[in-house]
């Protein structure tokens, strides 16, 4: 049993935040270390030697730390924080979206394309909905995400723009995408919710454009 008399799955491994205290999934967070020459690395992939420092993936959270010096504290030792370091999360999560989303295409786990995507949702394979947030808001409304189940993975991204999710697709814009099951689709949903909380000002439907077509 999991903390509050939940029921948790083993394979869910979760750690305590140096800035808010709460303990998360790791899926959730950001593994920093300290590198050899006494700065903070962030380990988006969470494969880096050495002691892990976890931080919520949410701004915040990741500006507090920076701001009341947590990662030092938590390590022990007197820590230099590069300059830029939450922006530089961020457009290293966004790489990490899209080269997953790149390899969930390649295995047939993700397609474009306002009609595929619409008989993707009808057959009900789709298992998310992936839409910019500079797309035509008339469009993107005639789409409808997958019921989300309580708990449950998130069933519609809507974040990203279109240019952003072109160059996974290898296109210049993509406004509709679909996910189907499988564990590349698993690995963007979960790098998607880390981009998400990590960005600034953008909510996750984003704002309407003028209409947007594509093949």
């Amino acid at each position: 049993m999991g903390r509050g008399g939940k029921a948790k799955s083993r394979d869910v491994q979760e750690r305590r935040c140096i800035a808010t205290g709460e303990v998360r999934p790791t899926s959730r967070m950001i593994r920093f270390v300290a590198g050899p020459d006494g700065s903070v690395v962030p380990d988006l992939a969470g494969r880096l030697p050495g002691r892990g420092i976890w931080v919520s993936s949410d701004r915040s959270a990741v500006e507090l730390a920076v701001k009341k010096k947590l990662f030092s504290r938590a390590a022990k030792t007197q820590l230099t924080i590069p300059e830029g370091m939450v922006d530089r999360i961020e457009t290293g999560l966004l790489r990490r979206v899209q080269d997953s989303l790149a390899l969930a295409r390649k295995a047939s786990q993700a397609i474009t394309g306002y009609e595929k995507v619409r008989g993707w949702l009808e057959l009900e394979r789709a298992r998310v909905l992936m839409q910019a947030r500079d797309g035509s808001e008339r469009g993107k409304t005639k789409l409808k995400a997958p019921i989300q189940k309580p708990g449950g993975p998130d069933t519609f991204i809507g974040h990203l723009s279109a240019e952003e999710l072109g160059l996974a697709f290898g296109r210049d814009r993509v406004i509709h995408a679909a996910l189907s099951a499988g564990g590349l689709s698993k690995r963007v949903v979960e790098e998607a919710a880390r981009l998400q909380s990590i960005r600034k000002d953008i909510g996750g439907n984003g704002s309407a454009g003028k209409e947007q077509t594509e093949a």
